[in-house]
């Protein structure tokens, strides 16, 4: 009797877990998606969720690389009618394109709308990416947008370049006030 009933038990777990994993939630992330920034510094790309899709996860990657030392800042922003009606933003990250996490974005607001920001200086010549993670709430359409922007790191010669230039122009104010 006891190996019939240790038997069961083992068939009803079996079918517990199997029948769980159909309820659980499907990962509905697009593809690594590759950026290119434009000549103003500019990039923007998004994620459009159809119909269906509630409880689903994202983890999104969009990669890009620097070719020199550059600033970055990046923004995503998603809208619902309803605020349990759309998605639930967890997270914006920046890794490098090892997987080593470089910064967290910052969550300005959410509920109805979803905005997260991320702000990183100076950052290397190399490859990147940028994660959105989170979670669809209901099966109705869902999007987000983000936007990208990089820009040069000034030198350090520039900076001298400028305090030699405003030390000129004090020079010459000053001798056409003895004048």
């Amino acid at each position: 009797m006891m190996p019939l009933r240790t038997t069961l038990s083992a068939l009803t777990l079996a079918s517990a877990a199997l029948l769980s994993s159909a309820a659980m939630a499907s990962d509905v992330s697009n593809p690594v998606t590759a950026v290119t920034f434009d000549a103003s510094g500019a990039a923007f790309f998004g994620h459009l969720f159809t119909d269906n899709n509630a409880g689903n996860t994202f983890a999104d990657q969009y990669s890009f690389t620097l070719t020199g030392l550059k600033n970055l800042t990046a923004d995503v922003f998603s809208y619902s009618a309803n605020p349990s009606n759309g998605l639930n933003i967890t997270s914006l990250d920046l890794y490098t394109a090892g997987g080593t996490l470089v910064q967290h974005g910052t969550q300005l607001s959410s509920g109805q709308t979803e905005l997260w920001s991320l702000a990183s200086n100076s950052l290397a010549a190399d490859s990147y990416y940028l994660q959105i993670s989170g979670a669809v709430q209901s099966n109705a359409p869902a999007s987000y947008l983000a936007g990208a922007t990089v820009t040069a790191v000034p030198e350090p010669e520039t900076y001298g370049m400028l305090l030699g230039g405003l030390a000129v122009v004090s020079l010459l104010a000053r001798r056409r006030q003895r004048s």
